[in-house]
C-alpha cells in the first residue's frame, strides 16, 4: 500500500511539474498582432480596406491584439517584437520595421498612387459646412498651393490633383494674422505640422496649435468648433457628413509592418486579413516569400 501510494505521488508530482513547465514555455512562431485604439482613423480605414469586419460592418479585430493610441506606439511596439506585426501610415515609416508586400505588391509612392497596392486612404481635413474663418480660409488655400504640395510630396505622401480639391471663397489682400486650431489624426499629424510651421513663417503673425489625439477626436472638436480644423484619416460616416465638409489633402498608403528580422517579405491580401482577425495565429502557418 505504502509503495502504491509513492507510486502515484510521484506521478501526480510530474502531471504538475509538466503542467508548469509548460506553462512557461515561450511559443516562439506566434503572431503578436498590435491595432490602434478604437476610434482611430488609421484603424477604422484599416479593418474596412482589409476586410477586417463581418457583414455590419463591424470591426473583427483579434481581441488578442494589444492596443497602442499612436503610429509611434504602434512602430515601436513592432521595433521591438520579432513575432509583432502591425499597420501605420506609409509617411511614416523608417528602417525600425519593415513593410511587407501584399500579394506580391511592394509599397512604394508609386504603387500607391497606381491603385496597385490595395490598402491606402485619404487624409482628410474638416470643419462646419458653415465654412472658415478668413485666416482658416487662407491655410487651406495654402495647403493646395504649389508650396504647400511641394511639403506633402516631400514627406513621401501623394499630393491632391486639382479636381479634388475644394472651392474656396477669395482670400483676403491683408496680411494673415491670428492663431488657428488644428485636432485629430495622430497619422495626419506630421504633415500637417510641416505645413503650419512652413505657413507660419511666411505669416509671423499667425500661430497655428495642433493637437494630435485620433480622428474621433478632430471630428468632434470640428462639431463642437473647439477647433477651426478637424484631422481624419478615414472617411465621414452620413451622421459626421451631416455637420462637417470633408476635403483631401494626400493620398497615404497604410504599411503593414513587421520586424525587420522576420524572415516574411510577403502576404496575401487573405492572409492579412485572416491575422488580424486571428484566423492565422502562427508564423509557421505561413510560407516564407
Amino acid at each position: 500500500m505504502k509503495r502504491t501510494f509513492s507510486r502515484q505521488a510521484v506521478k501526480l508530482l510530474l502531471l504538475i511539474l509538466a503542467i508548469v513547465l509548460s506553462g512557461c514555455v515561450v511559443d516562439k512562431e506566434a503572431i503578436n498582432v498590435v491595432s490602434r485604439e478604437a476610434g482611430s482613423g488609421t484603424r477604422d480605414a484599416f479593418v474596412e480596406e482589409v476586410h477586417v469586419v463581418d457583414d455590419q460592418g463591424d470591426d473583427m479585430t483579434t481581441v488578442e491584439a494589444d492596443v497602442q493610441n499612436s503610429t509611434n506606439g504602434v512602430m515601436q511596439y513592432v521595433a521591438g517584437n520579432p513575432r509583432g506585426i502591425g499597420y501605420i501610415s506609409f509617411g511614416s515609416l523608417n528602417d525600425t520595421v519593415k513593410p511587407i508586400a501584399i500579394d506580391g505588391v511592394p509599397i512604394t509612392e508609386e504603387t500607391i498612387k497606381s491603385g496597385d497596392y490595395s490598402v491606402a486612404r485619404s487624409f482628410n481635413i474638416v470643419w462646419k459646412h458653415d465654412g472658415l474663418s478668413d485666416l482658416a480660409n487662407d491655410f487651406v488655400g495654402f495647403i493646395y498651393s504649389p508650396e504647400g504640395k511641394e511639403i506633402i510630396e516631400g514627406l513621401n505622401y501623394i499630393s491632391i490633383g486639382k479636381e479634388r480639391q475644394p472651392d474656396l471663397p477669395p482670400t483676403s489682400r491683408t496680411t494673415p494674422k491670428g492663431q488657428l486650431t488644428i485636432v485629430g489624426s495622430t497619422s495626419v499629424t506630421p504633415v500637417m505640422e510641416k505645413l503650419a510651421e512652413r505657413y507660419e513663417q511666411n505669416n509671423p503673425g499667425v500661430k497655428i496649435n495642433i493637437t494630435s489625439n485620433g480622428s474621433s477626436a478632430g471630428v468632434s472638436a470640428a462639431t463642437e468648433g473647439t477647433a477651426d480644423i478637424g484631422m481624419v484619416s478615414r472617411a465621414l460616416n452620413d451622421e459626421e457628413q451631416e455637420q462637417l465638409l470633408a476635403v483631401p489633402i494626400a493620398l497615404d498608403g497604410i504599411a503593414i509592418v513587421i520586424h525587420p528580422s522576420n524572415p516574411h517579405a510577403n502576404l496575401t491580401f487573405n492572409e492579412v486579413s485572416d491575422i488580424f482577425k486571428g484566423k492565422i495565429t502562427h508564423w509557421d502557418q505561413l510560407p516564407t516569400r
